[in-house]
């Protein structure tokens, strides 16, 4: 990024001129820094959503939603997924750069000694209502955390960072599982030393005392894969809610729960189980096009779950490695799952109708993730949950690097459309039914 801006963008008030510095990323992204506008016009602007603003400048990954690139940290998605496993993309995120030899072995230690969750935070599981979403119970079993392992503000945790950080990502599949267990009302399985971390999650999830748990090499491959894919995506919703109460010193558990919360929405997170949901009443129905017409249709409330993307204005590179690896995995285990017979047959006929094409809608990570979660067992209560533990580190590389920064608190501005100042005699005649 360019610090000292040889271009100006003019913004014209009246007869007076602002000169407003252009800056430059890596990628030749350029922006107008506006931070001194309201000091130099007493003006501000008015970007709902957000979707014309960068908040921040930041290292960790880079999206062109025209190309359909993704990358972190420099490497393509479509790299990662074939040359590394998921803690070492949890650590590229976490530390700027892929683990050595070294650093991997370390890293994978402090991992293992960290899987484990305090003992008495297994009480907690025993008080949540029977039916309440693993989200739910997840979000707050993190922000907990704080109460068992302090000293995580920004000032006490600085020469035990590393550590921390390892905790979050390690324990939060432990905490994963342990909820499902209880939910399902079986005993819960503690981590193993001797396994990776994605073959940990799968043993703890569906290992049992009377049916033990075959842990098969292509289905811990695919959840690396899938974890990999989920791992970081810049200023999502999640990240920016992580970055906004993050910049209030918040500590670092408090401030991933913020994450989780923002990302079990449907419109976040939850847009996988939804996509599942549709598929299923589809392929009730069976007829594709009438779908596709109602999805047309503007009065019609019905949505194409898993297409179109805020960011992507083609293709999501996420998606079509999904969609490889379900067809590659389904046609392994010999499993034939009609959803995912319909879900194509959706894609075929968005992608020849000229509504789709015309406002650039295609499939999102999220319309063949669900699928390839049911082909692995994971219950649809859980995918929202397994989102939550692939972003993890994403979030925690973001909340790394705003520290570092030195961030300000977060504080937007508004523009005021409520009523006029409403005097104090108003209010007397308003509260006294004798004054007319």
């Amino acid at each position: 990024m360019e610090k000292k801006p040889a271009e100006f963008a003019i913004l014209k008030i009246g007869e007076k001129e602002i000169r407003l510095p252009l800056v430059i990323g890596t990628q030749g992204e350029r922006g107008i820094d506006i931070s001194s506008l309201r000091r130099d016009t007493g003006l501000v602007t008015i970007d709902p959503g957000l979707g014309n603003t960068a908040a921040c400048y930041s290292q960790i990954s880079y999206v062109d939603g025209e190309k359909g690139i993704l990358r972190y940290r420099g490497i393509p998605i479509e790299v990662l997924v074939k040359k590394v496993k998921f803690i070492d993309v949890a650590y590229l995120l976490v530390h700027g750069e892929l683990p050595g030899a070294d650093e991997r072995k370390k890293f994978s230690e402090m991992l293992n000694l960290n899987s484990m969750m305090h003992e008495d935070m297994r009480h907690f599981f025993d008080h949540f209502p029977q039916g309440s979403h693993p989200m739910h119970i997840l979000s707050t079993m993190i922000n907990a955390m704080a109460a068992f392992y302090p000293n995580v503000d920004i000032k006490s945790m600085a020469d035990n960072i590393d550590t921390s950080c390892a905790r979050l990502i390690s324990i939060i599949r432990t905490m994963a599982a342990f909820a499902y267990k209880k939910s399902i009302g079986e005993p819960v399985v503690y981590p193993r030393h001797d396994l990776s971390y994605c073959a940990n999650f799968l043993n703890m999830m569906f290992d049992s005392p009377v049916r033990p748990y075959h842990i098969h090499p292509e289905a811990v491959r695919l959840l690396n894969v899938l974890f990999i894919l989920h791992a970081e995506h810049e200023q999502n919703c999640s990240t920016t809610a992580v970055r906004a109460i993050g910049s209030a010193q918040v500590n670092l558990y408090a401030t991933i729960s913020a994450g989780i919360s923002a990302l079990s929405g449907p419109l976040h997170g939850g847009a996988n189980q939804a996509v599942i949901e549709m598929l299923r009443m589809i392929h009730e129905d069976g007829d594709v096009d009438k779908f596709i017409r109602m999805a047309r249709d503007k009065n019609s409330p019905f949505r194409l779950m898993g297409f179109g993307h805020r960011v992507y204005k083609t293709y999501d590179p996420r998606a079509e490695i999904v969609r490889n690896e379900c067809d590659a995995y389904l046609t392994l285990i010999n499993h034939k799952d009609p959803l995912l017979d319909t879900a194509r047959r959706v894609e075929e006929a968005a992608r020849k109708d000229s509504y789709f094409v015309e406002r650039n809608l295609y499939p999102n990570v999220d319309f063949y993730t669900g699928i390839l979660y049911r082909a692995l067992g994971i219950p649809e209560n859980m995918f929202t949950v397994m989102f939550a533990l692939a972003r993890l580190p994403g979030w925690v590389a973001h909340w790394k690097e705003m520290i570092g920064d030195s961030t300000k608190i977060i504080r937007p501005r508004q523009i005021y459309i409520g009523r006029n100042e409403i005097f104090e005699h108003e209010i007397e005649n308003r509260n006294n039914p004798q004054i007319i």
